[in-house]
């Protein structure tokens, strides 16, 4: 399995740095990454195979996580036109999205609602 973590941080020089350090001494692989925020914040998506691990040793730095749930993780080809096929199967599916991002190794992250038929849709 793996978990998608959401880590509101402040948009400050420094703070993504504490985040990743966190969670690297405590020896979990940060598998994928991604933020979006504003210039005050930024909610930073970390993708980890052990979500405890994580939340622990962030809540040692002082640091909550403020969203968690576990997500789909495909391997994929790294060719034009991947990302099409897969949602294309997951909308026949009439599966609603609200998270997709890209991870280590030619993978690919997918977040819904409906986990149960996200899974099914993607053959997982």
């Amino acid at each position: 399995m793996a978990y998608d973590l959401v880590i509101e941080i402040p948009n400050e020089p420094g703070a993504l740095a504490a985040i990743a350090k966190a969670i690297s001494d405590a020896g979990v692989n940060l598998a994928a990454a991604t933020c979006m925020g504003t210039a005050d914040h930024v909610d930073l998506h970390v993708l980890v195979p052990h979500a405890e691990a994580a939340r622990h040793a962030l809540a040692i730095s002082h640091v909550g996580v403020s969203h968690e749930r576990e997500v789909v993780v495909v391997d994929v080809e790294d060719r034009p036109g991947i990302l099409a096929d897969l949602t294309r199967k997951v909308a026949h599916a009439g599966v609603d999205l609200d998270l997709v991002y890209v991870a280590t190794r030619n993978r690919l992250v997918f977040g819904s609602p409906d986990l149960d038929g996200l899974k099914r849709a993607l053959g997982v």
